[in-house]
């Protein structure tokens, strides 16, 4: 897998870091951040991969990696993906 080529295909605010994808969010309030949190967890469980967050109020921080493997996979990029779209859908609102 090319992770460069992969990174190109998410949204810019990842990073990698230590083989790692990470992005952070910021929301209006604990209840738009938690609600997001709650469809997040409902995606994760619908493809089987689930992310290590950080969640202080507002703000949210996801990190995505395969535990199995130690490093980053096709369904991390997967799901970075579908979070992406979620968090378009959330500031539509």
């Amino acid at each position: 897998m090319d992770v460069n080529k992969k990174m190109e295909e998410i949204d810019k605010q990842w990073i990698l870091s230590e083989n790692k994808i990470i992005r952070s969010f910021v929301f209006k309030n604990f209840v738009v951040t938690f609600d997001f949190m709650n469809q997040v967890a409902k995606l994760a469980e619908t493809i089987h991969h689930h992310p290590t967050w950080t969640n202080t109020y507002n703000k949210l921080e996801i990190t995505l990696w395969t535990h199995d493997t130690g490093g980053l996979s096709d369904l991390d990029f997967k799901m970075a993906k579908k979070i992406d779209l979620l968090f378009e859908e959330f500031n539509k609102s």
